[in-house]
């Protein structure tokens, strides 16, 4: 990017400056610490200048907005021709309560639902079953069956909603809901827009809620993502989720490492079952988390896009431009979140919102400040939204495209990102593959000691929290004025249960069961069956348990 002459020319500076400059200022004022490092434990510099991009290729390396490398953007105009979705990730308790929540939100400005299930619809349990006790509807609205989706939904036409649903597991099944509804809408499949996580393989690896060992998980993803290409084309079956890898203690590099790694794996899974990546490629949609790292997760984001185009395009020969774009939901960081001083969890949240949107993301959540002591409430929820809307709408940053282009600091970090996580990903190349790697335990560990390294620097003060190690004050936690679930909803969600098992044909829901018994015991897509059970008002546990009889449970090794 820049001659030879004009390379000496700067050496030759930068040296007299940090001569006879730097030197002098350090004697009066030494630096804070003698090494700064970025979250990843690569050194920040003290100047970055173009030295640090001198081997850069304008054309190869960035390129323009809405074409191959995709550094600089997906879209050719990106916020100047619509903002991205504002979609807060909401759900709680009952069907009706959930229902509720999203219709204020879409009434404050809100441009797309995100549903949050509770963790025994996770995970394939009933409401009544054992398992669930004291947990329906605890982190998420509980679904038991399409009586409850059609609850959730109701008076929100599909057909003008996008729709992001966090669900893996038990994916197939929400997403066949979420299709007879529309049905019952008179909204066609065709018509329909959104997400489902279904995202298994970070399920292993930092989140938990899986049920079936990998093999028959990745032939689940595969069956949603064929029946998507050939029915839902304005449907992303797959979200590769990077948010919880970082959110269980893994580094800005490691994010994109892992995440990546994982969509390669869903990229050979699907071609293998006979798919076309230049077509599928195009709905395969990813989701990262911002933390507070400013600088890093601009380049983060940045680097990540530039490197998926490359993976698609060398490694699995796709030719479809539209097949190489990364578009990514962001969601700000939840781990970042503190119950001391909740309140500078607004500045912390929009610091990191201002970051996913300099980084390009096409949807994003704000999570609210009052998320690490229980559920946000109206007002906190309407905070969140508020800081996305006055990023959009008074801060300016959208009016042009990749506003940070062109810094060298913003360059030499998007750079060093890449290179790291190429880094990553060879070496699970090395170990067989994402799959591989994950049963080994060493993508687990990895993120376990950067985990560990992150919280030695916080008890040790070396890294600053404000409000948790520095800067604290004696306050008194305002537990009066926080979210709570009524404890009476598990009961009510039972009931409702018990009728619809009283009431539903029980005969056609015992026909519709072994039909996916059937499915899932040979080779026949799975979705279809399963709209079919659900329709009829299977439950998810009752689906959950055919497949799980067919399929056996995972149980996770110690990782050590």
């Amino acid at each position: 990017m820049f001659k030879d002459d004009e390379i000496k020319k700067i050496e030759e500076g930068l040296k007299e400056w940090e001569e006879k400059v730097v030197n002098k200022a350090l004697s009066r004022f030494p630096e804070r610490k003698e090494k700064f490092e970025s979250t990843s434990g690569y050194e920040i510099k003290r100047l970055y200048t173009p030295l640090d991009i001198k081997d850069m290729d304008y054309e190869r390396d960035l390129g323009f907005p809405g074409k191959y490398p995709f550094t600089r953007g997906v879209q050719p105009t990106m916020y100047r021709a619509r903002f991205w979705t504002m979609r807060q990730y909401a759900g709680f308790g009952t069907a009706e309560e959930s229902n509720k929540r999203y219709k204020y939100l879409l009434s404050q400005g809100q441009t797309g639902l995100s549903v949050a299930f509770d963790l025994p619809t996770q995970i394939g349990y009933d409401s009544d079953h054992p398992m669930a006790e004291g947990e329906v509807g605890r982190v998420g609205v509980a679904i038991d069956s399409l009586k409850d989706m059609e609850v959730l939904f109701d008076g929100i036409p599909l057909d003008k909603v996008s729709t992001s649903m966090t669900i893996n597991s038990t994916a197939a099944i929400l997403l066949a809901m979420y299709i007879v509804v529309a049905e019952k809408q008179g909204v066609p499949m065709e018509k329909l827009r959104g997400t489902i996580q279904n995202d298994i393989l970070k399920e292993y690896i930092a989140r938990g809620t899986y049920i079936f060992p990998p093999q028959p998980s990745m032939r689940i993803i595969t069956d949603i993502i064929e029946f998507c290409a050939k029915n839902l084309p304005n449907w992303n079956p797959i979200s590769i989720s990077g948010y919880h890898i970082r959110e269980a203690g893994s580094t800005a590099v490691q994010e994109v490492a892992f995440t990546l790694a994982d969509a390669i794996a869903y990229v050979e899974a699907a071609i293998k079952a006979g798919l076309d990546p230049n077509v599928f490629g195009k709905r395969l949609s990813f989701f990262f988390a911002a933390h507070n790292d400013f600088l890093e997760e601009i380049a983060k984001f940045r680097a990540a896009r530039r490197l998926w185009a490359k993976i698609m395009k060398e490694r699995f020969g796709v030719t479809n431009e539209s097949a190489m774009r990364m578009r990514f939901h962001t969601q700000t960081g939840g781990s970042t979140l503190t119950a001391q001083q909740p309140m500078n969890n607004i500045v912390r949240v929009t610091i990191q919102a201002l970051a996913a949107v300099l980084g390009g993301t096409q949807s994003l959540h704000t999570n609210s400040y009052d998320e690490a002591l229980a559920l946000p409430t109206e007002e906190s929820v309407r905070i969140a939204l508020r800081t996305q809307q006055i990023i959009a709408y008074e801060s300016g940053v959208g009016d042009t495209v990749d506003p940070l282009a062109g810094s060298y600091a913003i360059e030499a970090m998007t750079n060093e990102i890449e290179e790291r996580a190429k880094e990553y990903i060879d070496k699970i190349d090395a170990l067989g593959g994402m799959v591989k790697a994950i049963e080994s335990g060493y993508v687990q560990r990895e993120i376990n000691e950067s985990a560990y390294r992150y919280q030695l620097a916080v008890e040790s003060g070396e890294r600053i929290i404000v409000g948790v190690n520095k800067f604290q004050i004696e306050e008194d936690f305002p537990i009066d004025n926080i979210l709570k679930v009524d404890p009476e909803d598990e009961e009510r969600q039972k009931a409702r249960l018990r009728k619809l098992k009283e009431e539903r044909d029980n005969e056609k829901v015992k026909r519709a069961l072994e039909r996916v018994r059937k499915a899932a015991e040979g080779d026949e897509n799975l979705m279809p069956p399963i709209i079919d059970a659900v329709r009829v008002y299977a439950t998810v546990g009752e689906i959950s348990d055919v497949l799980r009889e067919v399929f056996g449970e995972y149980t996770e090794a110690p990782i050590i």
